[in-house]
């Protein structure tokens, strides 16, 4: 719920065509030496297969304040200790090994070393087996599609991050979020004061449908001037993926409806930014209170929809 928010209800009414699914729990951890040996990746680039460069040099590139690896300037102190430009300026300009002061020296040979490392990317364990020049390693890393997904809940500011299946388990146990198997649904939303739009709650829940995950969004807000109400669809993998699939909405009441059909976007895409772009179905207020019917006094909106499959 957003701070301050009004409370919301939902009634669900789901019918599963969608398939049961396992959720495994993924650590999520950084592993930049690893000796196993890589299987081949079905991920794009430039990246090579097979095992990195694995020596002392490699373990001399991890600054020593910050444990990340070094990149250029790289700095060092008169008696040769190294460390990173972010942490020279955390340190105060003192070497944090030996005391003495930094002043601007640069060390030029670790850099030019460093140019014949062949490096894993750091997303190694959640699946990426390539390798890279040591240059072009966090390049990569910015547009790996084994990088983590940002937590979907859009309540609250969750700072969670991880794979897939680790998501999912979050979702569940720690926001409480609705899980229903199923490619169709059914959901009634219902609220006490509509005229309360800039503090309503987000509604989220998370659809299994031909093995994959769907969080279907509801929520209320303003929209230039007018109060709107939204729903949208959001893919729990990456954009490509997400192009596999379509979706469809539908409200109405009182023999008018509104339709919406698109492509779920990914929630690499924030919740704001789909939100923003409109890109879902919108229903302004004064319609959603006549499909409510009554006297327009509690919204009472049912929306249905369903998930296939792009052949």
């Amino acid at each position: 719920m957003a701070p301050g928010g009004s409370a919301l209800k939902e009634v669900l009414e789901s019918t599963s065509t969608g398939m049961d699914y396992e959720v495994k729990m993924a650590k999520v951890e950084v592993n930049n030496n690893s000796n196993n040996k890589p299987t081949k990746s079905s991920s794009a680039g430039s990246g090579k297969y097979g095992m990195h460069s694995n020596n002392g040099v490699y373990e001399l590139l991890e600054c020593p304040v910050c444990t990340n690896l070094m990149y250029p300037p790289i700095h060092q102190c008169p008696n040769g200790h190294t460390l990173c430009s972010n942490c020279k300026a955390r340190v105060q300009n003192t070497c944090p090994t030996c005391r003495y002061e930094l002043g601007n020296i640069r060390c030029l040979a670790l850099e030019k070393v460093a140019e014949s490392l062949e490096v894993p990317c750091r997303y190694q364990s959640l699946g990426c087996h390539d390798i890279f020049p040591y240059y072009s390693k966090l390049k990569h890393e910015q547009h790996c599609r084994f990088r983590p997904y940002a937590c979907p809940y859009a309540g609250s500011e969750c700072s969670v991050s991880g794979d897939i299946p680790t998501l999912v388990v979050h979702l569940k146990d720690d926001h409480k979020v609705d899980m229903h198997d199923g490619c169709t649904f059914n959901h009634r939303y219902v609220k006490s004061n509509p005229h309360e739009v800039e503090n309503a709650t987000w509604m989220l829940t998370v659809f299994n449908c031909f093995g994959r995950q769907f969080c279907l969004h509801f929520e209320a807000f303003q929209l230039g001037m007018a109060p709107v109400y939204m729903a949208f669809l959001r893919f729990m993998g990456d954009e490509n993926e997400a192009k596999k699939f379509s979706y469809s909405l539908e409200v109405g009441a009182h023999g008018r409806k509104l339709t919406w059909q698109g492509i779920p976007r990914s929630i690499r895409d924030s919740h704001r930014k789909v939100r923003d772009s409109q890109d879902g179905l919108i229903i302004p207020r004064n319609l959603a209170l006549y499909f409510s019917g009554g006297d327009r006094q509690e919204l009472k909106l049912r929306v249905t929809g369903r998930i296939w499959k792009e052949e």
